[in-house]
């Protein structure tokens, strides 16, 4: 859109109404019953609202899985320094908002308004995978620096998570050094005033890397990774390569079952299973609107089964236990066509060949799943 010179979407408000809910009584009952849930899960009631998402930056280091100076390190030597607590003490002593409403009738509240040392606004909301991308992928350290890059990429109209990968991929092929703060700002600043080598930046990391022929891209279906390593985290390696969007933690992010020891981070034992069954529920979750992170509440017995009346509440139909796996796989499928058509194949279900020939400090490992593995998690 940006490309296109677009400048503004216009909502009339106007227009169409939603659909009338077929059993308001029932359907606030679930609601009830689902926000209780959220609001009593550790990760939604307390993490969320105290730290924000920058929440993982600790928990991400502590697997070794925070891919750092472009994904060449799993833990950053500096992440002390950008994690969520030390964000939400600056915050306090300035006079900036913890658990601040980013979203519009939120019952967590992850969101925050990060201020500088005079106590003027900075920016809203400094979130996880920024931090990590503009701060640990860049081999920057400090918080006040991440906040004005997240700035300036909110202004110029940029996702940060690209951005940043395709700054670290141009400081890795030595465009520029790992942890230099103005030459991270002044990169943002070429694309903004459109330079070749802004235009070459802003087309993101597969651009960069194609430019300076450089073979370290960390991205599938040229999108960028997220915050989450492959080597350290083999399930969300899975769904990386597989997900209809590219490199998307979004899609099925199994954190959750690491960080819970569910599932053994490092194995490949297991791993397809729990990607496709997280991406099959992720694509149901989408369907509905509802935030993936409130979406931790679910593996409550009670919040899952509030989640079907709410939809039962909202249609007027009886929906069975297994209707948002029916409604995850049907999605899937839709894209999985898509994408076909698209010219999309199973070609491009892979992650870039460094992820399995580069073991990744400190656990030295590479990512391990077997193509013809990959091939199958659509097997539905």
């Amino acid at each position: 859109m940006g490309a296109k010179g677009l400048k503004a979407v216009l909502v009339n408000t106007e227009g169409k109404s939603p659909d009338a809910v077929a059993d308001p009584e029932a359907f606030q009952k679930a609601a009830k019953t689902l926000a209780r849930a959220i609001q009593k899960n550790s990760f939604t009631g307390q993490t969320l609202p105290e730290l924000g998402t920058a929440g993982l930056v600790s928990a991400m280091n502590s697997l070794g899985a925070f891919p750092s100076f472009n994904a060449t390190q799993g833990v950053f030597t500096g992440w002390e320094k950008i994690s969520g607590e030390t964000m939400a003490e600056v915050i306090r002593k300035r006079g900036g908002k913890n658990k601040h409403r980013g979203c519009s009738q939120c019952i967590i509240q992850c969101s925050n308004e990060y201020v500088d040392d005079k106590g003027d606004y900075m920016n809203a909301s400094l979130e996880y995978e920024t931090i990590w991308s503009m701060g640990g992928m860049t081999g920057i350290d400090d918080l006040d620096t991440i906040a004005r890059l997240d700035f300036l990429c909110d202004d110029i109209g940029l996702d940060t998570m690209n951005t940043g990968i395709a700054m670290a991929v141009a400081m890795d092929a030595g465009y520029k050094s790992f942890g230099d703060a103005r030459a991270a700002i002044d990169m943002l600043e070429e694309i903004a005033a459109g330079t070749e080598m802004g235009v070459i930046l802003g087309n993101g990391p597969a651009a960069v890397g194609r430019h300076f022929s450089h073979h370290r891209i960390p991205a599938v279906k040229g999108q960028g990774i997220a915050a989450y390593d492959p080597r350290g985290m083999q399930g969300n390696g899975v769904t990386y390569a597989t997900s209809t969007m590219g490199a998307d933690h979004t899609a099925g992010n199994l954190i959750g079952q690491y960080l819970g020891k569910q599932l053994d981070p490092l194995s490949a034992e297991g791993q397809v299973e729990a990607s496709r069954s997280a991406q099959i529920a992720m694509a149901a979750l989408d369907c509905t609107g509802l935030c993936m992170l409130a979406a931790s509440a679910l593996n409550s017995p009670d919040a899952a089964e509030a989640m079907v009346s709410l939809l039962s509440a909202k249609t007027g139909t009886s929906l069975g236990k297994d209707v948002m796996t029916e409604m995850g796989k049907r999605m899937l499928k839709t894209e999985r066509e898509f994408n076909r058509r698209a010219g999309i194949t199973r070609e491009d279900d892979r992650l870039p060949r460094f992820f399995r020939e580069e073991p990744l400090p400190p656990h030295n490992r590479v990512f391990l799943e077997e193509d013809e593995d990959l091939d199958h998690v659509y097997n539905f």
